[in-house]
């Protein structure tokens, strides 16, 4: 079982995250060298698509939300945490 976070864009998300960009990558690079995030991303468009993450625990998911600059300053309008069942196809 993994964690997905998905995130829905404020109205500006093409500008309003350059000011908390360093911050948000420096919780991004904490949570991934932790072995908590496994993969990050916006999809093609992220002003109407939004991004998500994956994360190993919901816990690990939660808190790197409650502190996330992006969640915090309004960069994210919304985010959902979902129960993941990854399925390896080779």
């Amino acid at each position: 079982m993994k964690y997905v976070v998905l995130y829905e864009s404020a109205p500006d998300v093409a500008t309003n995250p350059a000011p908390r960009f360093a911050a948000h990558r420096a919780r991004v690079d904490e949570f991934a060298a932790r072995g908590e995030l496994l993969a990050v991303g916006t999809f093609a468009d992220p002003q109407t698509q939004g991004s998500m993450s994956v994360f190993r625990t919901r816990e690990a998911a939660q808190e790197f939300v409650d502190g996330d600059p992006f969640v915090l300053d309004g960069v994210v309008a919304s985010y959902e945490i979902r129960e993941w069942n990854e399925v390896l196809m080779g």
